[in-house]
């Protein structure tokens, strides 16, 4: 897992109102969705959506996830990364992250998610409330190697239930733009 060094900076994840300059209007409208990413990539994919996974355990969490989750520093935690797909094409590569403490005490059991989405259990349980979603251009040397590219776009929210706290990031991968771009064009 690659930390933060002077070589890699942590990127400054910024609230709609905060960015300066911003992606195309298609592009803003995805990362700021407020509904969820997996139905709304079920629709574009018609029906055709499934998740990939990566990989998964504890690990020492980077430290933006630990600010975003209000962790001490080098906290661990539980790390899911996965791809999500349409019609079996990498779309968005999606990691999750909960701190240790509250996981375990919670008894959610991100562990056994395997091809289902984590995003479709969070929404559909009430008890968890999402906080506002936060944009940046994702480190490349974040991404799996075989997606590493400069200048993806990527989104991340806060989902909390009681004390636990599981952090969602999504990053767009250049395919579900032309995707979208395909839908768009066949309206």
């Amino acid at each position: 897992m690659t930390q933060q060094t002077p070589a890699f900076p942590t990127p400054e994840w910024l609230l709609r109102d905060q960015l300066i300059e911003a992606p195309e209007a298609a592009v803003l409208e995805w990362l700021f969705h407020e509904d969820s990413l997996t139905r709304r990539l079920t629709r574009l994919s018609r029906d055709g959506f499934s998740v990939t996974p990566l990989s998964e355990g504890w690990q020492r969490l980077r430290i933006d996830e630990c600010v975003a989750l209000q962790l001490p520093e080098g906290s661990e935690g539980w790390v899911r990364e996965v791809y999500l797909l349409g019609r079996g094409e990498k779309w968005v590569f999606a990691r999750s992250v909960a701190g240790r403490a509250a996981l375990e005490n919670d008894g959610l059991h991100m562990d056994e998610l395997g091809t289902r989405s984590l995003g479709e259990l969070l929404f559909s349980d009430r008890a968890f409330a999402r906080g506002p979603l936060q944009i940046c251009q994702y480190p490349a040397q974040w991404l799996p190697d075989a997606d590493t590219a400069h200048g993806l776009w990527g989104r991340r929210s806060c989902f909390s239930h009681g004390t636990l706290s599981i952090l969602v990031a999504e990053v767009f991968l250049p395919t579900v733009w032309r995707a979208v771009d395909q839908a768009t064009d066949s309206q």
